[in-house]
């Protein structure tokens, strides 16, 4: 559950920076080509990329949920663990459909419409077509390397910080 908690705080982070970004994005416009270069970059990488990122995010995921509802209900029919899970897929599918609306500007405003279009040559290529489809697995199984470690680096910053805070005599 403290994997949950610590996945949970992280993706609420990620969607504050999100969010305060978005003013940022507004003042500095990216100029139109290069948005035109992201859109058609973003083209390419169809929605069975974006389920795969979804899908193997939920299977890194999903047994820590299915561990906290279980231990609350242990009477709980198979059944309704499924829905609970197609549910967090489709809730997660939507969410990124929402960031990949976004995505355009987000690209055009580090790359140029030209670098957009070479990586968007390189996407047409047999390597940059396997790429498409390998690196959400290879997201995933980073992920999966990632995990087991946070709470060994979500220890050491809480450790950190309560040896920062005795210095200053606050306590928490």
């Amino acid at each position: 559950m403290r994997r949950l908690r610590f996945v949970a705080v992280l993706i609420c982070a990620l969607c504050s920076v999100s969010v305060a970004s978005h003013p940022t994005l507004a003042q500095n416009a990216p100029p139109e080509d290069a948005i035109a270069a992201a859109k058609d970059l973003l083209a390419v990488m169809s929605p069975d990329t974006i389920r795969q990122m979804v899908s193997g995010m939920t299977n890194q995921v999903w047994p820590a949920i299915e561990r906290g509802v279980r231990a609350k209900r242990a009477d709980i029919e198979p059944s309704t663990l499924a829905e609970l899970r197609t549910e967090f897929e489709n809730i997660q599918m939507r969410y990124m459909a929402g960031v990949m609306a976004d995505a355009p500007n987000i690209y055009a405003k580090h790359f140029t419409a030209a670098e957009l279009r070479d990586m968007l040559a390189f996407y047409k290529t047999p390597t940059g077509q396997k790429s498409l489809k390998a690196m959400p697995q290879v997201m995933t199984d980073i992920f999966a390397m990632i995990m087991p470690q946070m709470q060994g680096l979500q220890a050491q910053i809480i450790a950190a910080y309560q040896e920062v805070l005795r210095k200053k005599g606050i306590n928490l």
